[in-house]
């Protein structure tokens, strides 16, 4: 399925209500979820354990000030 037929689709499910800021974040957030399906078929990440360590690192560090 295109981008724009993944588009598409998503405003035809959304409900005659949603506005235009609705119909925005769906997209975006689709757009999001393909683009890290991406990256992890290109190898593209970051081991769990290797977050883990740098955001305690940086949470350290930021709690020093």
């Amino acid at each position: 399925m295109t981008s724009k037929d993944t588009a598409i689709k998503t405003i035809r499910e959304l409900p005659d209500s949603a506005a235009w800021e609705d119909i925005e974040e769906r997209v975006r957030f689709l757009s999001a979820i393909d683009k890290g399906l991406a990256d992890v078929r290109t190898g593209k990440v970051v081991a769990h354990d290797e977050v883990k360590e740098s955001l305690k690192k940086w949470l350290a560090g930021s709690s020093a000030g």
